[in-house]
């Protein structure tokens, strides 16, 4: 009886480990699996998409376009060729030849120091007493702009506007670029004088 007793007890005990061993043995409360932690959602750094490019204002008839100036040299960069030089087919006056194509009038001015053109914003030479008229220069050398249109008689031509620096547009003239606006009060042949702190020169322009 004794030894029943006993035998009895190991198989109480050995059935106790058993169970004991078989619950540390199973999943984590719950019957998940573990959670990283640290980690971060995937997806482009910055989790942001790029504007679209909408590819700026348009510009004027003739497609120019221009942009506001930044102080810097606005001339055709590496690898890239300036307009081809139109032939003279306008009215011109004083040597100074107007070259038309097929956007707006070109005039190439006489200068020293520096390379000179003008896009005159008009559909023909000679241009329109009275009429106020946009023209964009480019010209080479250093410095700032300074202008003035003259006639013969020591007139002066009303400057409406400028000069004011672009940083560049779709004409392509060597140097920096600028635009003005004027207004020539009487026909005649006009000079319109540039000068820079290095380069100046000037262009004649018909106007009836």
């Amino acid at each position: 009886m004794r030894l029943m007793r006993v035998w009895a007890g190991v198989a109480a005990s050995v059935v106790v480990v058993m169970v004991g061993g078989g619950c540390a043995g199973g999943a984590p409360a719950g019957g998940g699996a573990p959670v990283p932690t640290g980690g971060r959602a995937s997806g482009p750094a910055g989790g942001g998409t790029s504007a679209p490019d909408d590819g700026g204002a348009s510009g004027p008839a003739g497609g120019v376009r221009t942009s506001p100036g930044n102080g810097q040299e606005a001339s055709p960069g590496a690898g890239e060729e300036a307009s081809p030089r139109p032939a003279a087919t306008g009215a011109g006056c004083n040597g100074t030849a107007v070259f038309e194509g097929d956007g707006f009038p070109e005039v190439r001015g006489t200068a020293r120091d520096a390379e000179l053109w003008g896009l005159l914003f008009v559909r023909a030479t000679p241009l329109s007493a009275g009429d106020e008229v946009k023209i964009v220069w480019r010209m080479t050398g250093e410095g700032p702009l300074r202008i003035r249109a003259v006639h013969p008689d020591g007139t002066a031509a009303e400057r409406v506007w400028g000069p004011e620096e672009h940083g560049g547009s779709s004409w392509r003239r060597p140097g920096q670029e600028w635009g003005t606006g004027f207004v020539f009060p009487k026909p005649g042949c006009w000079k319109i004088e540039l000068s820079r702190s290095r380069g100046s020169g000037h262009v004649w322009l018909p106007v009836r």
